[in-house]
C-alpha cells in the first residue's frame, strides 16, 4: 500500500537532481520553483526497539526469559493537498496485514483518512481514523507507551467512518464521529462460538462524542467522551473517560478515569476466565490511569506511570467482582540530540493481576504477576 508513494517521492527527487545536474540554469527540467511542493509531504519512519529481561509467576508456573523485541516500526505519509484538503496515511509493519472482513484493510494499515476544512471552525474527517475516544493514555501511540492499562490495551483504536470537529471556543473543541464497531465481521471475529441470541447487525456501528477543554492558560486541559457502539444485534458497548492533565513549568501530571458496560465482551478480558467456549455478556470495565513527567534537566526526563483495572461479569457471578490489574512503571528517559527527539530509555514494567475467591473457585482462574525490565530507544523520525 505504501509503495506507490514511496516511489513518487523518489522519481521527484531524482527528476530535481537530475535538473540541478544536467539541465541549463535557464530551463530546467525539473523547476526548482515546482520543487517546493515537496514542502506540504511528510514522511515519518517511527521505531521503538528495546532488551528485555522478564519473568512470569503464576500458580504453579514460573518462567523467566531475555530477547530483543520491535515493539513499533511504522511509515507515515501526510500531505496538505490544497488549502483546504489534507491527508494521513500510516503503515505499522509488525501487526496483522490480512485484510479485514468489515472495512477492506489491513490491521497494520493504522491511518488512511482526509481531513477537509469547511470553515476555520469545522473540520470533516472520512476513512480509517482513531476514534475520538477521550483521555491521555489514549493520546499516546503505541510507540510511546511502553504497556497500556486493561481497556486501551485491548481496544480497537483504528476504524473506519466519518467525523467532525468544531472549535466552538478558543479553549473548547467539539468532535462527533460515526464509525464501524468492528473491522471484521462477527463470525471471523468468533467463529463457530455463537450464542442463540447472538445476531450480526444491520450496521455495527459506533457513535462517538468528545470535549477537549483548556483552563488557566492552558496548565489544565481536559480530554472527556461518551461513546455507545452496536456490536452484536440490539447489543452493544457504552464506554466513556475522562481524561485531565496539569501542566507547569517542568511537571506534567495525566490522570484518566475509563468505565466501560458492554453486553457483549469486546475485550475479552472476562471471556477468556469463563474457560467453556462461550462469550462474556454483561461486563464492565473501570479503571484508573495516571502518569507523571518531571524534565530534570533538557536531557534527561523521569516518568512514573501507575494504572488499576477492574473486570466484572454481571450476567454469570451476579454482579461479582472477577479480577483487579495493578500496573507500575518508572521510567527513565535520555535524550542526547538538541534537534531530534530520539530518546534511550531504562524501565521497569510490573503487572500483577489479582482475582477473585468467585473466579478462583468457580472458573479455576489463578493469580499471577509479571515483570519486565527494558533498555532500548524510541525514535520518531522526519525522513522528509
Amino acid at each position: 500500500m505504501i509503495r506507490p508513494y514511496l516511489h513518487i517521492v523518489f522519481i521527484l527527487f531524482a527528476l530535481y537532481g537530475f535538473a540541478q545536474e544536467d539541465g541549463s540554469p535557464d530551463e530546467p527540467i525539473f523547476p526548482i520553483e515546482k520543487a517546493g511542493l515537496l514542502k506540504n509531504i511528510n514522511i515519518t519512519f517511527d521505531m521503538r526497539m528495546d532488551f528485555q529481561a522478564y519473568t512470569f509467576r503464576g500458580g504453579d508456573n514460573y518462567y523467566n526469559g531475555l530477547q530483543f523485541e520491535n515493539g513499533f516500526t511504522a511509515l507515515g505519509i501526510s500531505a496538505k493537498i490544497n488549502e483546504k484538503l489534507n491527508f494521513r496515511f500510516r503503515n505499522r509493519f509488525n501487526k496483522d496485514a490480512d485484510v479485514q472482513s468489515l472495512d477492506r484493510l489491513g490491521s497494520n494499515i493504522e491511518l488512511a483518512y482526509i481531513d477537509l476544512e469547511l470553515s476555520k471552525k469545522l473540520d470533516l474527517y472520512a476513512g480509517k481514523m482513531t476514534a475520538f475516544y477521550g483521555g491521555y493514555e489514549y493520546e499516546f501511540i503505541a510507540r510511546d507507551i511502553l504497556e497500556y492499562n486493561d481497556i486501551y490495551g485491548n481496544a480497537l483504536a483504528f476504524v473506519t467512518g466519518a467525523g467532525i470537529t468544531w472549535q466552538a471556543f478558543e479553549n473548547h473543541k467539539f468532535g462527533m464521529q460515526v464509525l464501524n464497531s468492528r473491522t471484521a465481521l462477527y463470525e471471523d471475529l468468533y467463529g463457530d462460538i455463537v450464542a442463540e441470541n447472538i445476531q450480526e447487525p444491520d450496521w455495527p456501528v459506533t457513535f462517538v462524542a468528545n470535549w477537549r477543554g483548556s483552563f488557566f492558560d492552558g496548565k489544565l486541559e481536559t480530554i472527556y467522551s461518551f461513546s455507545n457502539s452496536t456490536e452484536v444485534k440490539d447489543r452493544g458497548t457504552t464506554f466513556f473517560t475522562l481524561g485531565n492533565k496539569y501542566q507547569n513549568k517542568n511537571l506534567t501530571l495525566m490522570y484518566d478515569f475509563h468505565y466501560s458496560y458492554e453486553q457483549i465482551d469486546t475485550k475479552g478480558i472476562v471471556t477468556s476466565t469463563l474457560n467453556d467456549g462461550s462469550i462474556a455478556e454483561n461486563v464492565t470495565y473501570i479503571e484508573n490511569w495516571l502518569r507523571a513527567e518531571y524534565k530534570f534537566s533538557p536531557k534527561f526526563q523521569g516518568l512514573l506511570t501507575l494504572m488499576t483495572s477492574s473486570a466484572y461479569d454481571n450476567a454469570k457471578a451476579g454482579n461479582d467482582f472477577i479480577r483487579t490489574s495493578y500496573g507500575i512503571i518508572p521510567t527513565v528517559y535520555y535524550i542526547p540530540f538538541k534537534d531530534l527527539n530520539v530518546k534511550f530509555y531504562f524501565a521497569y514494567i510490573g503487572r500483577y493481576y489479582d482475582y477473585s475467591d468467585y473466579a478462583i473457585d468457580v472458573l479455576g482462574a489463578s493469580s499471577y504477576n509479571k515483570n519486565e525490565v527494558r533498555l532500548g530507544f524510541i525514535a520518531p523520525l522526519l525522513l522528509l
